[in-house]
Protein backbone atom coordinates (compact mmCIF):
# COMPACT_ATOMS: atom_id res chain seq x y z
CA UNK A 1 0.00 0.00 0.00
CA UNK A 2 1.29 3.09 -1.03
CA UNK A 3 1.97 6.40 1.52
CA UNK A 4 -0.81 8.43 0.62
CA UNK A 5 -2.84 5.45 1.09
CA UNK A 6 -1.59 4.60 4.20
CA UNK A 7 -2.77 8.26 5.24
CA UNK A 8 -5.78 8.25 3.64
CA UNK A 9 -7.17 5.16 5.26
CA UNK A 10 -6.41 6.65 8.89
CA UNK A 11 -7.80 9.93 7.89
CA UNK A 12 -10.68 9.29 5.77
CA UNK A 13 -11.98 11.01 2.40
CA UNK A 14 -10.16 13.99 1.68
CA UNK A 15 -11.19 17.17 0.37
CA UNK A 16 -8.64 17.36 -2.31
CA UNK A 17 -6.64 14.73 -3.58
CA UNK A 18 -4.32 14.02 -6.80
CA UNK A 19 -1.88 11.43 -7.05
CA UNK A 20 0.82 13.37 -5.12
CA UNK A 21 -1.02 14.34 -2.19
CA UNK A 22 -4.25 14.65 0.09
CA UNK A 23 -5.80 18.06 1.46
CA UNK A 24 -8.10 18.10 4.26
CA UNK A 25 -10.11 20.40 5.17
CA UNK A 26 -10.24 20.61 8.65
CA UNK A 27 -8.01 21.72 12.22
CA UNK A 28 -4.43 20.23 12.04
CA UNK A 29 -4.76 19.36 15.73
CA UNK A 30 -7.49 16.91 15.07
CA UNK A 31 -5.84 15.07 11.84
CA UNK A 32 -2.85 14.96 13.68
CA UNK A 33 -3.85 13.25 16.46
CA UNK A 34 -5.61 11.02 14.34
CA UNK A 35 -2.35 9.85 13.06
CA UNK A 36 -0.22 9.36 16.23
CA UNK A 37 -0.01 5.61 16.60
CA UNK A 38 -0.77 4.79 13.11
CA UNK A 39 2.03 3.80 11.92
CA UNK A 40 2.29 6.72 9.09
CA UNK A 41 5.41 8.78 9.81
CA UNK A 42 6.36 11.91 8.11
CA UNK A 43 9.79 12.65 6.35
CA UNK A 44 9.53 16.65 6.58
CA UNK A 45 7.24 19.39 7.76
CA UNK A 46 7.31 22.84 6.35
CA UNK A 47 5.00 25.24 7.51
CA UNK A 48 3.68 28.94 8.66
CA UNK A 49 1.56 29.14 11.21
CA UNK A 50 -0.80 32.39 12.03
CA UNK A 51 1.46 34.71 13.84
CA UNK A 52 -1.55 35.51 15.99
CA UNK A 53 -1.29 39.31 15.07
CA UNK A 54 -5.17 39.65 13.74
CA UNK A 55 -5.37 38.17 10.21
CA UNK A 56 -8.54 37.25 8.24
CA UNK A 57 -8.03 33.98 9.26
CA UNK A 58 -6.83 33.51 12.87
CA UNK A 59 -8.42 34.32 16.27
CA UNK A 60 -6.11 36.55 18.39
CA UNK A 61 -5.51 34.16 21.70
CA UNK A 62 -3.76 35.30 25.21
CA UNK A 63 0.08 35.47 24.19
CA UNK A 64 0.18 32.18 26.68
CA UNK A 65 -2.92 30.42 25.39
CA UNK A 66 -1.47 30.96 22.06
CA UNK A 67 2.65 29.84 22.65
CA UNK A 68 1.08 26.10 24.08
CA UNK A 69 -1.28 25.83 21.36
CA UNK A 70 1.60 26.18 19.25
CA UNK A 71 3.96 23.81 21.19
CA UNK A 72 1.35 20.98 21.43
CA UNK A 73 1.07 21.11 17.56
CA UNK A 74 4.97 20.98 17.28
CA UNK A 75 4.91 18.06 20.03
CA UNK A 76 2.49 16.47 18.12
CA UNK A 77 4.69 17.02 14.51
CA UNK A 78 7.37 15.85 16.73
CA UNK A 79 6.02 12.22 17.39
CA UNK A 80 5.02 11.66 13.37
CA UNK A 81 8.28 12.44 12.09
CA UNK A 82 10.90 10.13 11.22
CA UNK A 83 14.19 9.74 12.73
CA UNK A 84 16.58 11.24 10.41
CA UNK A 85 12.95 13.64 9.59
CA UNK A 86 13.04 17.65 9.47
CA UNK A 87 10.83 20.70 10.43
CA UNK A 88 10.91 24.01 8.03
CA UNK A 89 8.71 26.30 10.45
CA UNK A 90 8.50 30.06 9.87
CA UNK A 91 7.88 32.55 12.32
CA UNK A 92 7.62 36.22 12.68
CA UNK A 93 7.21 38.71 15.45
CA UNK A 94 4.71 40.04 17.33
CA UNK A 95 3.86 42.57 20.11
CA UNK A 96 4.02 41.54 23.42
CA UNK A 97 3.14 44.05 26.39
CA UNK A 98 5.52 46.10 28.59
CA UNK A 99 8.17 43.70 26.75
CA UNK A 100 8.70 44.62 22.80
CA UNK A 101 6.88 45.81 20.18
CA UNK A 102 7.89 43.07 17.91
CA UNK A 103 9.75 39.92 19.75
CA UNK A 104 10.62 37.36 17.89
CA UNK A 105 8.42 34.34 18.63
CA UNK A 106 11.53 32.20 18.21
CA UNK A 107 12.08 33.40 22.03
CA UNK A 108 9.40 32.23 23.26
CA UNK A 109 9.80 28.64 21.42
CA UNK A 110 13.33 28.20 21.80
CA UNK A 111 12.99 25.90 25.18
CA UNK A 112 9.60 24.09 24.88
CA UNK A 113 10.29 22.27 21.61
CA UNK A 114 11.27 18.80 21.40
CA UNK A 115 13.03 19.04 18.06
CA UNK A 116 16.98 19.83 17.88
CA UNK A 117 17.53 23.31 16.37
CA UNK A 118 20.22 22.69 13.91
CA UNK A 119 19.74 26.57 12.32
CA UNK A 120 18.42 29.91 12.18
CA UNK A 121 17.72 31.06 8.60
CA UNK A 122 17.21 34.55 7.71
CA UNK A 123 14.24 34.87 5.10
CA UNK A 124 15.48 38.36 3.84
CA UNK A 125 13.16 39.82 1.50
CA UNK A 126 12.68 43.68 -0.50
CA UNK A 127 8.86 44.79 -0.08
CA UNK A 128 7.00 45.45 3.51
CA UNK A 129 6.07 48.00 6.22
CA UNK A 130 7.91 51.77 5.92
CA UNK A 131 8.45 52.58 9.47
CA UNK A 132 8.71 56.14 11.04
CA UNK A 133 9.35 55.27 14.55
CA UNK A 134 11.21 51.98 13.70
CA UNK A 135 13.27 50.41 11.31
CA UNK A 136 11.25 48.86 8.40
CA UNK A 137 11.01 45.29 9.01
CA UNK A 138 12.63 43.22 6.09
CA UNK A 139 12.72 39.26 7.54
CA UNK A 140 10.95 37.15 8.95
CA UNK A 141 13.17 33.65 10.36
CA UNK A 142 12.61 29.58 9.73
CA UNK A 143 13.83 27.61 12.55
CA UNK A 144 15.44 24.30 10.87
CA UNK A 145 14.63 21.70 13.10
CA UNK A 146 16.05 18.16 13.20
CA UNK A 147 15.04 15.25 15.25
CA UNK A 148 18.54 13.27 15.00
CA UNK A 149 21.38 15.85 15.46
CA UNK A 150 24.29 12.71 13.52
CA UNK A 151 21.36 11.43 11.04
CA UNK A 152 19.32 13.73 8.88
CA UNK A 153 18.64 14.96 5.33
CA UNK A 154 20.45 17.66 3.50
CA UNK A 155 21.07 18.18 0.24
CA UNK A 156 23.96 20.76 -0.32
CA UNK A 157 24.63 20.30 -3.95
CA UNK A 158 20.76 20.70 -4.83
CA UNK A 159 20.44 24.24 -3.13
CA UNK A 160 24.50 25.76 -3.84
CA UNK A 161 24.48 29.28 -5.14
CA UNK A 162 26.15 29.04 -8.45
CA UNK A 163 26.69 32.73 -8.78
CA UNK A 164 30.15 32.31 -7.53
CA UNK A 165 32.53 35.37 -8.17
CA UNK A 166 35.61 33.26 -9.28
CA UNK A 167 34.76 29.78 -10.60
CA UNK A 168 37.43 28.94 -12.02
CA UNK A 169 39.74 30.22 -9.24
CA UNK A 170 42.36 27.79 -8.40
CA UNK A 171 45.29 27.09 -5.39
CA UNK A 172 47.94 24.62 -5.89
CA UNK A 173 46.67 23.42 -9.12
CA UNK A 174 42.94 22.80 -7.98
CA UNK A 175 40.23 24.44 -8.14
CA UNK A 176 39.12 26.40 -5.21
CA UNK A 177 35.27 26.28 -5.11
CA UNK A 178 32.74 23.24 -5.81
CA UNK A 179 31.88 23.55 -9.70
CA UNK A 180 28.00 23.36 -8.74
CA UNK A 181 28.45 26.43 -6.64
CA UNK A 182 29.13 28.06 -3.70
CA UNK A 183 27.37 26.83 0.02
CA UNK A 184 24.42 29.03 0.18
CA UNK A 185 24.14 31.41 3.66
CA UNK A 186 21.98 31.27 6.32
CA UNK A 187 20.56 34.61 5.43
CA UNK A 188 18.45 34.11 2.14
CA UNK A 189 17.66 36.96 0.07
CA UNK A 190 14.16 35.75 -1.63
CA UNK A 191 11.22 38.30 -2.90
CA UNK A 192 8.01 38.29 -0.89
CA UNK A 193 4.73 37.32 -2.88
CA UNK A 194 3.44 41.02 -3.71
CA UNK A 195 -0.16 42.34 -4.30
CA UNK A 196 -1.37 45.42 -5.95
CA UNK A 197 -2.21 47.13 -9.44
CA UNK A 198 1.21 46.67 -11.47
CA UNK A 199 3.08 45.41 -9.09
CA UNK A 200 1.38 41.92 -8.57
CA UNK A 201 3.87 38.74 -7.93
CA UNK A 202 2.51 36.26 -11.38
CA UNK A 203 2.36 33.53 -8.44
CA UNK A 204 -0.08 35.60 -6.41
CA UNK A 205 -3.39 34.04 -5.05
CA UNK A 206 -6.44 35.58 -2.79
CA UNK A 207 -4.62 34.36 0.29
CA UNK A 208 -3.25 37.34 2.43
CA UNK A 209 -0.18 35.60 3.66
CA UNK A 210 1.06 32.96 1.15
CA UNK A 211 4.36 31.52 0.58
CA UNK A 212 6.74 32.12 -2.74
CA UNK A 213 7.62 29.14 -4.29
CA UNK A 214 11.48 30.00 -4.65
CA UNK A 215 11.57 29.50 -0.47
CA UNK A 216 9.75 26.78 -0.32
CA UNK A 217 11.57 25.04 -3.32
CA UNK A 218 15.32 25.60 -1.69
CA UNK A 219 13.86 24.11 2.00
CA UNK A 220 12.11 20.97 -0.55
CA UNK A 221 15.49 20.03 -2.71
CA UNK A 222 17.52 20.93 0.63
CA UNK A 223 15.98 19.01 3.49
CA UNK A 224 13.93 16.30 1.81
CA UNK A 225 14.56 13.65 -0.84
CA UNK A 226 11.96 12.42 -3.98
CA UNK A 227 8.83 10.50 -3.08
CA UNK A 228 8.96 11.69 0.80
CA UNK A 229 6.13 13.15 2.43
CA UNK A 230 6.13 17.16 3.05
CA UNK A 231 3.40 17.73 5.57
CA UNK A 232 1.97 21.27 5.61
CA UNK A 233 -0.80 21.70 8.64
CA UNK A 234 -1.24 25.28 7.74
CA UNK A 235 -1.45 24.43 3.95
CA UNK A 236 -3.31 28.27 3.32
CA UNK A 237 -2.66 28.59 -0.88
CA UNK A 238 -1.48 25.42 -1.35
CA UNK A 239 2.18 26.33 -1.98
CA UNK A 240 3.63 23.75 -0.26
CA UNK A 241 1.88 21.61 -2.46
CA UNK A 242 2.49 22.98 -5.51
CA UNK A 243 6.31 23.36 -4.78
CA UNK A 244 5.92 19.26 -3.65
CA UNK A 245 4.55 18.50 -6.89
CA UNK A 246 7.39 20.18 -8.79
CA UNK A 247 9.95 18.19 -6.95
CA UNK A 248 8.23 14.96 -7.17
CA UNK A 249 7.59 14.80 -3.72
CA UNK A 250 4.32 13.68 -2.03
CA UNK A 251 2.18 16.32 0.35
CA UNK A 252 0.01 16.21 3.41
CA UNK A 253 -1.95 19.38 3.92
CA UNK A 254 -4.73 20.44 6.43
CA UNK A 255 -6.53 24.17 5.82
CA UNK A 256 -9.47 25.38 8.09
CA UNK A 257 -10.96 27.44 5.96
CA UNK A 258 -13.05 26.59 3.25
CA UNK A 259 -12.60 28.64 0.91
CA UNK A 260 -8.69 28.52 0.56
CA UNK A 261 -9.23 24.51 -0.24
CA UNK A 262 -10.62 25.91 -3.68
CA UNK A 263 -7.99 28.12 -4.13
CA UNK A 264 -5.60 25.09 -3.32
CA UNK A 265 -7.69 22.82 -5.84
CA UNK A 266 -7.42 25.12 -8.65
CA UNK A 267 -3.69 25.91 -8.23
CA UNK A 268 -3.31 22.34 -7.71
CA UNK A 269 -4.91 20.95 -11.15
CA UNK A 270 -2.89 23.60 -13.20
CA UNK A 271 0.20 22.22 -11.91
CA UNK A 272 -0.60 18.74 -12.39
CA UNK A 273 -1.25 20.45 -16.35
CA UNK A 274 2.54 21.85 -15.94
CA UNK A 275 4.20 18.76 -15.06
CA UNK A 276 2.17 16.96 -17.86
CA UNK A 277 3.16 19.37 -20.04
CA UNK A 278 6.75 18.81 -19.29
CA UNK A 279 6.55 15.38 -19.60
CA UNK A 280 5.05 15.40 -23.07
CA UNK A 281 7.84 18.09 -23.73
CA UNK A 282 10.77 15.56 -22.83
CA UNK A 283 9.29 12.99 -24.91
CA UNK A 284 10.01 14.91 -27.56
CA UNK A 285 13.89 15.33 -27.30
Amino acid sequence: MSKIENIKNVLGQPDYENDFGLIYNQDCQEGLKKLLNSGVELDITITSPPYNIGKEYEKIMPLNEYIDWLVDICDNIYNLTKKDGSFLLNVGYLSVEGKGKAVPITYLLWDKIKFYLQQEIVWNYGAGVAGKKFLSPRNEKVLWYIKDSENYTFNLDDIRDPDVKYPNQKKNGKLRCNTLGKNPSDVWQIAKVTSGTDRSSDERTNHPAQFPEDLIARMVKGFSNENDIILDPFIGSGTTARTAMLNNRLFLGFEINKNYIEIIAERLNNTLKEIDIQKRTLTLF
